[in-house]
């Protein structure tokens, strides 16, 4: 988000002969009174520009401060972060959820997240209430929001705050897997290769597992493994499986670790070699994958 929302800042920004940015035009309006003025300001203090605006959290959030109290969604959104994590103002759930909310009953999405989350998990200035999470997450997912579409499938998959509904958990899992979100991918992997909500498929499985395996999601990496060791749907490849499981281990999950270790006991020494130069094939197709272009 800091990168996307520097990019449309800077380039408001006038550079001066010497080189260092002028921000008087910026700051005058921001002074004004205009919200949105005083946001950016404050974002870009918040941030950081390089060597032209060293990073001021205490200026940033008074900038932001001064948007969020006229009202501003986006100001409010960062103002409750901010206190949440205790950036540049102390830890303070209270506060965090007060500007969490500001910005939530205005329909910004991201604060309707964070508030789903909120009433999901608790914290100590709101009890657990997953029916709340549920109304929360869907006013986000119905907006594109892709994490809150993926944790709404959630919910409807487990029948926590809402009725079990594989069929509706499918539906958010694959609007957010289209967008690109990996544990959605997995989590819709998951049930073509179990028939849960779809019918079972496992090609259609292997294809989402590999598109979060590729974001360097473990569990799909597993999943893919396992896939191919078991010959699920496919024809059995242990060399095939076994890399894969080798490439999930290197996360350091402890039981993919102990399965790993297994399939090498299984297979031997010369296959295990085989095994393992695949896996780092593998590893440098996901690393060119995630190259950015």
């Amino acid at each position: 988000m800091r990168a996307i929302l520097l990019l449309f800042l800077l380039p408001s920004l006038a550079f001066a002969a010497g080189g260092s940015p002028d921000l008087a035009e910026l700051r005058k309006t921001a002074e004004s009174g205009d919200a949105a003025a005083q946001f950016s300001l404050g974002e870009i203090y918040r941030n950081g520009a390089g060597t032209f605006v060293p990073q001021d959290l205490t200026e940033g959030l008074k900038w932001c401060r001064k948007a969020a109290e006229q009202g501003y969604a986006p100001a409010q959104y960062i103002l409750g972060r901010a206190y949440r994590n205790g950036a540049g103002v102390r830890t303070d759930f209270t506060e965090e959820l007060k500007w969490c909310r500001k910005a939530a009953e205005q329909g910004y999405a991201p604060a309707q997240f964070d508030l789903g989350r909120a009433y999901r998990d608790g914290n100590p200035g709101i009890p657990k209430d997953r029916a709340q999470a549920a109304t929360w997450f869907r006013k986000a997912a119905e907006q594109g929001h892709a994490a809150a579409q993926h944790n709404l499938g959630m919910l409807y998959e487990r029948g926590d705050g809402v009725r079990k509904d594989m069929t509706e958990a499918v539906k958010w899992y694959l609007k957010a897997a289209e967008q690109g979100d990996n544990a959605a991918q997995l989590d819709l992997g998951r049930a073509y290769c179990r028939g849960d909500g779809v019918p079972k498929d496992m090609t259609e499985a292997l294809k989402w597992y590999l598109k979060a395996a590729k974001q360097g999601n473990d569990a799909a990496q597993y999943n893919i493994g396992a896939t191919y060791f078991k010959g699920d749907g496919v024809p059995i490849d242990e060399i095939e499986g076994l890399a894969w499981i080798i490439l999930a281990a290197e996360k350091g999950d402890r039981h993919i670790i102990q399965l790993r270790d297994m399939g090498k006991r299984k297979l031997g020494p010369e296959a295990v070699l085989k095994a393992q130069q695949r896996s780092k094939e593998l590893a440098e197709m996901i690393e060119a994958t995630q190259r950015p272009k």
